[in-house]
């Protein structure tokens, strides 16, 4: 399945456990299983932008976006950063009001049933989706899978509180656990926009990434050859790195051009997706940069 496809199959789980969710809420009128309602909520909202950017970051590069749309990815990513403190406000404030008028809750074997039932899909989703995200090097996938992840986990803190206040009979604790849903989707959503603001400001590729270049640039670093200067940077599924190649100076445009072709293939191959731009250099020229009349 293409990442697309598992976006779209997010959208229809969204609805399911919306429906399935919207009714345990219902039945119980249980202030913890509506917040449990809410975010799922933000999981369509986010699954259908994230659907959306996807479809950008998709389209090759044209004369205005020379270097492709793949940044697209990290606005779904902060979109649903934001739902979800929209989210987090939305079942604060309707925990605090129940907090106040506390409320006893019915029909708990119903709604912990569906609760579950939605906890089990989105749980199943959410791996699948992770495994094919990290496949693809996919941010918008991710952020859905991970918010997904979530889901699951507030599901089971809010059915193990139900089963508390059934239990103790203290009817405050379905409102304190709805806050505490809060502010654990709350720093999810944190992580998310901290994510997408470091994509967004060209941040560098992943130490593994690093990695596997150095080892590359190693391969064929020797007394003829040398590299500095290296950056690299990451826009959504793509992987970029620029760098100098330092050669003798007797060497041929011709030959240098060769080891630059191979350099740049090992590159490819070892890190799918990377794009390499290397400019040659003799071996006694030294380029400068960050040079104070260039910052002035």
């Amino acid at each position: 399945m293409q990442v697309s496809s598992y976006l779209k199959l997010s959208i229809a789980v969204a609805v399911t456990t919306i429906v399935l969710k919207t009714g345990a809420w219902w039945f119980t009128d249980s202030v913890s299983l509506l917040s449990d309602a809410l975010e799922s909520l933000v999981n369509l909202a986010g699954a259908m932008f994230a659907l959306t950017m996807v479809t950008v970051a998709a389209q090759p590069p044209d004369e205005d976006h020379p270097y492709g749309h793949h940044k697209a990815e990290y606005f779904s990513s902060g979109f649903e950063g934001v739902l979800i403190f929209v989210a987090a406000i939305a079942i604060v404030w309707a925990a605090v009001q129940r907090l106040m008028a506390p409320q006893p809750i019915d029909k708990v074997g119903l709604g912990i049933a569906l609760s579950v039932v939605s906890s089990a899909m989105n749980g199943a989703l959410a791996w699948a989706m992770m495994r094919k995200a990290r496949e693809h090097r996919s941010m918008a996938l991710e952020a859905d899978a991970r918010h997904l992840f979530t889901d699951v986990w507030t599901s089971a803190g809010v059915v193990a509180g139900i089963l508390a206040v059934v239990l103790t009979g203290w009817l405050w604790l379905d409102p304190v656990i709805a806050i505490a849903v809060a502010l654990n989707i709350l720093r999810e959503g944190a992580t998310l926009v901290w994510r997408s603001a470091g994509g967004l400001m060209d941040q560098a590729v992943e130490p593994d990434v690093r990695d596997e270049i150095e080892k590359v640039l190693d391969g064929f670093s020797h007394q003829s050859i040398r590299f500095d200067h290296v950056t690299t940077r990451r826009a959504g599924q793509r992987r970029f790195i620029d760098m100098h190649m330092h050669m003798p100076p007797g060497w041929s445009l011709g030959r240098a051009a060769a080891v630059r072709t191979s350099v740049e293939q090992a590159l490819m191959s070892a890190v799918p997706g990377l794009r390499a731009t290397i400019q040659l250099l003799p071996m006694d020229v030294e380029a400068h940069f960050d040079d104070v009349k260039d910052l002035v």
